[in-house]
């Protein structure tokens, strides 16, 4: 793409980055097949294509962001999956968050929208707050159809997606290091989160135990808190930036130490934002170099445990599961088939899902900031997977995992829950009717000593 971008325009490193991206554009349209936007609602305005012109239309020209530009980019779920289908090569993920801060300094938002956009990143990236907003949730979900005839959808979708009941306490809380009673074979540092350590704290327990019998201790670093992801989907760069920060200082202190294996990520999400911390973070001179480590090291869990011998599985099961696979996992890290490997090797039967590139509408806050898109994205999810015919459904995300919730009938954990119930864990919570479909594998009562002779 050819771009006329004045030389003093240059001189802004936003600028200049997105120039470097916007030539490497050649039109072809590729895109635009993969685009769960445009396939939802077929204008090219709202496709990579159509946003890549409208950016290049706005920074060249100096523009103020106006409705007509920031509406489409709003839209864009950063799914990513644009990127994994580009021959070119255009790196349309650090494209977008170029104009999503131009917008957010330039543009004009209503009232309603700061507010709920305020709100948002004031509670969930803060787990005791989100808890207690959670317990206000029942109170609203009976206001959810009156709040959508006063033209406030967004919190009818914020009230409808909070879970039923209250989430269970995690069984490992806090700060602190979690280590086996064997051998110790490993450390890591994993990153406990901010909504989902709050909204299935079943998943962290999960991943604990796992990496215990395979004799890996799990650090959580104290001082570690909110990845920065949320912030930085919004355009508010500044408080994103605080957020690895603050990560970066806390995990610094730990690999000090020595002995760190890697930073492992069960929250694809998350894992999408740390692995570009080093992007993040390049232009402060105290945190480039710890940031670029930090990106370096880090890991989705399945990632990591697919290189890693957690031995033989202890039960078996003839359950069939669907893999649902994250848009930050498949296309924001690419990590594709060590998901389903895991599960396969675990004794489960694994079943692809149509149209899996597809977003199913979580995106972060997008269910709640653009809930008619994410809602026909989430139906358009849900309709592929119910034809399946599945036992349960299996992701690395616990946004999906609540925005698929609410539309299927089957259950639905973190891939990392099966794993560990597989190898010795408690069934995941959702899934004790299934339990009866498992079977404990037989354990040898001799040990390989008393096979080898003098």
């Amino acid at each position: 793409m050819q771009t006329n971008f004045k030389p003093e325009q240059l001189n802004d490193p936003d600028v200049k980055e997105a120039e470097r991206i916007l030539r490497r554009c050649v039109h072809c349209g590729f895109c635009t097949a993969t685009c769960p936007t445009y396939v939802v609602l077929g204008d090219e305005r709202d496709s990579p294509r159509g946003r890549i012109y409208a950016i290049k239309d706005m920074l060249e020209k100096g523009l103020d962001a106006k409705p007509e530009i920031s509406t489409h980019i709003d839209r864009c779920l950063s799914c990513f999956s644009c990127m994994t289908t580009c021959p070119s090569g255009v790196d349309y993920m650090h494209l977008v968050e170029v104009a999503r801060k131009h917008i957010e300094k330039t543009g004009h938002r209503s009232l309603k929208d700061r507010l709920i956009r305020r709100a948002l990143t004031e509670i969930l990236p803060h787990p005791r707050r989100f808890r207690w907003a959670l317990r206000a949730a029942p109170l609203g979900r009976r206001l959810a159809p009156t709040l959508r005839k006063l033209n406030f959808p967004e919190l009818a979708a914020m009230v409808e997606l909070a879970p039923q009941q209250s989430p269970n306490a995690g069984r490992f809380k806090g700060p602190g290091t979690a280590s086996p009673t064997g051998v110790r074979t490993g450390r890591v540092i994993m990153l406990a989160g901010c909504a989902q350590q709050v909204l299935r704290p079943e998943i962290n327990d999960a991943t604990i135990r796992l990496f215990a019998r395979g004799g890996v201790d799990v650090v959580v670093s104290a001082g570690a808190a909110c990845c920065g992801a949320l912030s930085q989907h919004i355009g508010q760069e500044e408080k994103a930036i605080a957020a690895a920060k603050v990560n970066v200082d806390a995990w610094s202190k730990e690999i000090a130490k020595g002995g760190v294996d890697a930073i492992i990520i069960n929250t694809s999400g998350c894992g999408t934002t740390v692995k570009d911390y080093g992007h993040l973070l390049k232009h402060e001179p105290d945190y480039a170099e710890r940031a670029k480590t930090i990106s370096s090291m880090t890991k989705d869990v399945t990632e990591f445990l697919d290189q890693y011998d957690i031995g033989a599985p202890k039960r078996w099961s003839s359950l069939k599961v669907a893999y649902h696979a994250a848009c930050s996992l498949q296309h924001g890290q690419r990590v594709t088939t060590q998901p389903k490997t895991l599960l396969k090797k675990a004794g489960f039967t694994v079943l692809d899902v149509p149209e899996a590139h597809l977003c199913c509408g979580s995106a972060g806050i997008y269910n709640i900031v653009q809930p008619e898109i994410a809602g026909a994205l989430r139906d358009r999810k849900a309709g592929h997977i119910k034809s399946l015919k599945p036992d349960v459904v299996a992701a690395g995300n616990i946004g999906c995992i609540t925005q698929l919730g609410t539309a299927l009938e089957v259950p639905i954990v973190h891939t990392i829950e099966l794993l560990d119930w597989a190898h010795g864990g408690p069934v995941p919570p959702g899934l004790e009717a299934l339990e009866k479909y498992s079977t404990d594998v037989p354990q040898p009562k001799n040990t390989v000593e008393d096979y080898i002779g003098a």
